[in-house]
């Protein structure tokens, strides 16, 4: 339990440090290729991630869930790449659009089969709102201009539904 806590823990502070250096390099007006670093940062981190945690859980093999979402997540990341150097923006935010469905359905699906651990409505509700924000991303994408500074709501978002569910295992862990 203190294991799931503490990933949950880190997951949020990636999320927000994240969102905080799109935020900033969005203000000091950065070159393209340091955008671009950090949207193929994000789902490469989500990988990882995935793995760490499956490893934690069971291995890979018992969580198809996360298995998927790694693997999902990894293709990403190099989609990414591809996306950003032949489209540009409005290609990583359309790579990054589908991800945040697909990524958000494997989350919504790991939440329920973890529902008895507790903490879990937040990472279903998170799943399926990542889901939403995905279809959301694929629709901007085909804006004038698209963001990256219109991504960091959704890791926004998700960094604080993994900070409520650390927070509910905290104090579950404490009334206990």
């Amino acid at each position: 339990m203190n294991s799931l806590r503490n990933y949950y823990y880190l997951r949020a502070v990636v999320s927000f440090s994240w969102v905080a250096l799109v935020v900033l390099f969005a203000q000091l007006g950065v070159p393209f290729a340091f955008s671009a670093t950090l949207m193929v940062l994000y789902p490469a981190w989500d990988a990882a991630a995935n793995f760490l945690d499956a490893q934690r859980s069971g291995g890979l093999r018992a969580n198809p869930g996360q298995r998927l979402n790694a693997a999902t997540s990894t293709a990403t990341a190099v989609a990414l790449v591809a996306a950003l150097i032949t489209h540009g923006t409005a290609g990583g935010v359309l790579v990054f659009g589908i991800w945040a469905l697909l990524a958000g359905l494997f989350q919504l699906w790991v939440g329920i089969s973890r529902r008895k651990l507790g903490g879990q409505a937040f990472m279903m509700l998170s799943g399926a709102q990542s889901a939403l924000a995905g279809v959301f991303m694929v629709i901007k994408s085909f804006d004038q201009e698209p963001s990256i500074v219109g991504l960091a709501p959704y890791a926004a978002f998700g960094g604080l539904y993994f900070l409520l569910a650390a927070l509910r295992l905290t104090f579950r862990t404490v009334r206990t």
